[in-house]
C-alpha cells in the first residue's frame, strides 16, 4: 500500500499487483488536509505530490474497465459488502457486476476508523463514496471528450462507457484511465438526485450471497499459510484465575501434538490465563487439550452468583444515589410533593454473543513483524494494540480481513489476535488458534446485565417528572481506572425530543462492578436500556388513561419521529384492535435511526402465550438497499426475541452455567412470528440500520402481553409458554 512520496511508485504496483489490476489505472481516494471540514479527493498517480498525506478508501480503474474498491470495513452478514459497490456503481455509471471488493489491512492513519461497529459504516461514508465514484465518473468524462475535442457537454457515462451524443461514438472506460490518470482532479462534482438514481434504493440481490453458498467466500477458519500449525487453549473459566500447575504428559501422547505451553492474554485491563495444545490439526489439537490435566488458583477474587448480583443491583438502586448523567428541572421536589408516583425495577440478564462463526485467528510472528488473518472487526485497533505489545512500528503489523461469520461487537475485541501472536512467538511458525464454541459462549466477555430503578410522576396526562437509575456493569471501566463518570451511554435507546417535552428529568448511573467481563453486544445499552425506558412509558401511558402511541407522539414533538408512528398505526391496524388480542408498541432509537414496532400476542389454546405479528417502522434516512435494511431488521427481532424469551447467560460460584446451544438456546424457526418490515423515505443523512432493529422489540412485546392479560413483565428473560 502507499505510505508517501519515497517509496510510492513501489507500493502502488504491488498494490496494483495483489488486487490484480493492470499497471496503468485511475487510482483516487480521499483525505481529510489539516483544517479542513470536507474530505478532498485526490489522484494517487505517479504525478501527484503526496507526501505526508495517508489516504482514506480507494477507487481504482484499470485499462480493462476493472473497477475495485478498497473497502475499509468489515463484511460480518450486514451486507456492506453488497452496499458499497451499490453505491460507487450508481456515481460511477458502472454495472453493478464490474465493481470488485478488496478489504483493506489494518491501518488508521490511512483509512480512519475502521471498526466495524455501531452501525456506522454507511453513515459514516456514504457521502464520501458518492463524491469519489461521481468524481471518477467526470474525469473519465473529461477524458473522452479530450480525445474527441468535444465539448464536455455533448459526452455522457453510462454501464461502464463514455458516449457522444451526437456522434453515437463512445470509449470503454479502460481505453479512458491512462488520459484520465494524468488529469486535474475536479473539485466540488454535481452529484445526482435521488430521483436519478437506478441502483442506490433499489433491492438489489446481494453480491456476497454467492460466495457463500458456493464456498468460495474466505472466512477467518478457511486461512491457510504455508508451514502452519494449530491450537486450541484451555483457559481459566474464571477471568482472573491463575495457573498453579498442569501435566501435560497424556497431551503430548496424542498423535500431532508438538508442543504445550502456559500463555496468558490481555483481557481490557486485566489478564487471562491458560494453556496451549499445538498440533499439527485443529483436531489433534482438540484431543490434546481434552488430555490435559490443569490445576487452577482462583483465589482472591470474588466467585459471584447470579441471584447476588441482582440483590446487590437492587439494594444500591433503592439506597444510594449514582453519578448525575442528566439533570434538568427539579425532580426531587416533584417527587417530594406528588400523592401518587410509579416506582418500579426492570432488569435484564447478562448475554453472550454466540455468533455462528467462534472465534479464530491467524498469526505469524517473525522478528521484524506480525501479519494476521482472520474475521476481525477491528483491524485498525488490532494493529496499534499488537504493535505497541509486541514493541514494533505500526507498519511493521500487517492485519488481514476475513468475511466474519456474525460479531455482533465480540470480534472487535483484541484478546484473540494477542493470544494467537503469542502463541506464534513462542512456536516460530504461524499458527491458528480456534475457540470451541464452549469458550466462545463460557468465556465472554458478555453483554452486562442491567437494573433500572423508574420512577414517575403524570399530571393532566402528561409526565410531569421522570427518573432513571441504572445499575449495572459499565463498559468504559474495564478500559479506564476512571471510576468518577457515569455510564456514557446511560440514556442510549431514549428518544432525545423527550428531554424537551418532559421538563423535570434525572438519569443516573450506580456504580457497579464484578469480576465477569463485559462488552459490546448488537445495540449496546440500548437493548437493555430500551428495555427499561419503552416498558415504564407504557406504565406512564396506562396512569395517564392515554393511548400508547398517542401518549408518546404527545411527548415527541418532532414531524419526523410523528410521521413514523403514524405509518407503524396504519401498516399494524392499531385502530383496529379486536377482543383476545394484545397490542404492544415500542419505539427507540440507537445509531441516528429510530424504530418503531408493534407486537400482536394472543393466548396460545395449549397455554402460555404465542407471538402472532411483528410490525417494524424504520427510519434510517438516506439508504441504499431497502432488503438489506429489512433483514437486518429481521435478524434483530429474531436475536431480541431469543435475549427476551429464550437464553441467558447465569452464573454460580463465579463460573458461567451456560456451555453450548444445548443449554444456552438460540430460536428456532418455528418460534419466528411473520415479520413486516418498513422503511420511511425522506431527506435525512444515513442512520445505523445493523443494530437499530433489536431494542425496541422486547418491550412492545411485553406491553403486547400485559395489554392481552394484564401481568406486567419486569423481568426478562420470561418463558412464553408459561405466562
Amino acid at each position: 500500500m502507499i505510505q508517501g512520496l519515497k517509496n510510492k511508485t513501489t507500493s502502488r504496483r504491488n498494490f496494483l499487483r495483489s488486487a490484480g489490476l493492470t499497471s496503468t489505472a485511475l487510482f483516487l481516494g480521499m483525505y481529510l488536509p489539516a483544517g479542513a471540514k470536507t474530505s478532498k479527493v485526490v489522484n494517487l498517480g505517479d504525478d501527484v505530490d503526496e507526501d505526508g498525506i495517508e489516504m482514506n478508501p480507494w477507487v481504482i480503474i484499470d485499462t480493462n474497465g476493472r473497477v475495485t474498491l478498497v473497502s475499509h470495513r468489515a463484511e460480518m452478514g450486514q451486507g456492506v459488502y453488497q452496499s458499497i459497490p451499490q453505491i460507487i456503481a450508481e456515481e460511477l455509471e458502472v454495472n453493478l457486476k464490474d465493481v470488485h471488493i478488496k478489504f483493506a489491512q489494518g491501518n488508521g492513519k490511512k483509512y480512519g476508523s475502521q471498526i466495524t461497529g455501531g452501525s456506522s459504516t454507511i453513515r459514516g461514508s456514504y457521502k464520501n463514496l458518492l463524491k469519489l465514484s461521481a468524481t471518477a465518473r467526470v474525469m473519465l468524462i473529461q477524458a473522452a471528450a479530450n480525445k474527441w475535442k468535444v465539448p464536455l457537454t455533448e459526452c455522457y457515462a453510462e454501464a461502464g462507457n463514455v458516449f457522444h451524443k451526437p456522434s453515437g461514438k463512445k470509449y470503454n472506460y479502460g481505453e479512458l484511465v491512462t488520459d484520465a490518470s494524468k488529469l486535474h482532479v475536479p473539485d466540488n462534482v454535481k452529484l445526482k438526485e435521488r430521483s436519478e438514481y437506478k441502483l442506490i434504493g433499489k433491492p438489489l440481490l446481494r453480491k456476497d450471497a454467492a460466495l457463500k453458498t458456493n464456498g468460495t467466500a474466505g472466512f477467518g477458519l478457511d486461512k491457510r499459510v504455508p508451514g502452519m500449525l494449530f491450537a486450541c487453549v484451555e483457559r481459566n473459566p474464571r477471568l482472573r484465575g491463575k495457573v498453579k500447575s498442569f501435566d501435560d504428559s497424556d497431551a503430548r501422547a496424542i498423535p500431532g501434538v508438538k508442543d504445550v505451553f502456559k500463555v496468558t492474554m490481555k483481557v481490557f485491563n486485566t489478564d487471562r490465563e491458560g494453556v496451549a495444545v499445538v498440533a499439527t490439526s485443529t483436531w489433534a489439537a482438540l484431543q490434546g487439550r481434552k488430555a490435559l490435566k490443569v490445576f487452577w488458583d482462583d483465589s482472591g477474587f470474588e466467585h459471584i452468583n447470579s441471584t447476588d448480583i441482582y440483590q446487590r443491583h437492587e439494594d444500591i438502586l433503592k439506597n444510594k444515589d449514582g453519578l448525575v448523567f442528566k439533570e434538568q428541572g427539579d425532580v426531587n421536589s416533584i417527587f417530594s410533593q406528588a400523592s401518587d408516583k410509579l416506582d418500579v425495577i426492570y432488569q435484564t440478564p447478562y448475554e453472550s454473543h454466540a455468533a455462528m462463526e467462534p472465534l479464530n485467528c491467524v498469526a505469524y510472528y517473525q522478528n521484524d513483524k506480525i501479519e494476521i488473518w482472520g474475521p476481525i472487526q477491528a483491524p485498525d485497533w488490532v494493529q496499534d494494540f499488537i504493535s505497541k505489545e509486541f514493541n514494533l512500528p505500526a507498519e511493521k503489523v500487517i492485519v488481514n480481513m476475513t468475511f466474519l461469520g456474525g460479531g455482533f461487537g465480540r470480534k472487535a475485541f483484541l484478546d484473540y489476535p494477542h493470544e494467537a501472536t503469542l502463541i506464534s512467538k513462542q512456536i516460530g511458525v504461524p499458527v491458528q488458534v480456534v475457540w470451541t464454541r464452549e469458550d466462545d459462549i463460557m468465556q465472554g466477555p458478555f453483554r452486562p446485565g442491567m437494573s433500572y430503578r423508574c420512577e414517575g410522576v403524570v399530571n393532566n396526562g402528561k409526565i410531569d417528572a421522570f427518573r432513571m437509575k441504572l445499575a449495572g456493569q459499565n463498559m468504559d471501566n474495564f478500559q479506564s481506572d476512571d471510576r468518577s463518570k457515569p455510564n456514557e451511554s446511560s440514556s442510549e435507546g431514549f428518544l432525545k425530543p423527550y428531554f424537551d417535552s418532559i421538563k423535570n428529568i434525572s438519569i443516573q448511573d450506580v456504580p457497579f462492578e464484578t469480576p465477569v467481563p463485559v462488552m459490546w453486544w448488537r445495540s449496546v445499552y440500548a437493548s437493555t436500556n430500551g428495555f427499561a425506558y419503552e416498558s415504564f412509558m407504557d406504565e406512564l401511558a396506562l396512569a395517564a388513561g392515554a393511548d400508547p402511541i398517542e401518549f408518546r407522539k404527545q411527548h415527541l414533538n418532532n414531524d419526523r419521529l410523528h410521521k413514523q408512528l403514524d405509518k407503524l398505526i396504519e401498516v399494524s391496524g392499531w385502530k383496529n384492535r379486536k377482543k383476545n388480542e394484545g397490542y404492544g408498541m415500542a419505539i427507540t432509537e440507537c445509531f441516528e435511526s429510530p424504530v418503531a414496532q408493534v407486537v400482536k400476542v394472543s393466548k396460545n389454546p395449549d397455554g402460555g402465550i404465542k407471538v402472532d405479528h411483528v410490525w417494524a417502522v424504520m427510519d434510517c434516512g438516506w439508504y441504499v438497499n431497502p432488503d438489506i435494511i429489512k433483514a437486518q431488521v429481521e435478524g434483530s427481532i429474531i436475536m431480541a426475541l431469543g435475549a427476551a424469551t429464550i437464553h441467558e447467560i447465569t452464573f454460580k460460584d463465579g463460573l458461567p452455567e451456560q456451555h453450548n446451544f444445548y443449554d444456552y438456546h438460540m430460536p428456532r424457526i418455528t418460534d419466528i412470528p411473520p415479520i413486516d418490515v418498513f422503511v420511511m423515505d425522506n431527506d435525512a443523512d444515513a442512520g445505523g440500520v445493523g443494530e437499530p432493529g433489536l431494542p425496541a422489540f422486547s418491550p412492545a412485546l411485553t406491553n403486547a402481553i400485559f395489554d392481552l392479560t394484564g401481568k406486567r413483565i419486569r423481568k426478562l428473560p420470561f418463558s412464553l409458554a408459561e405466562i
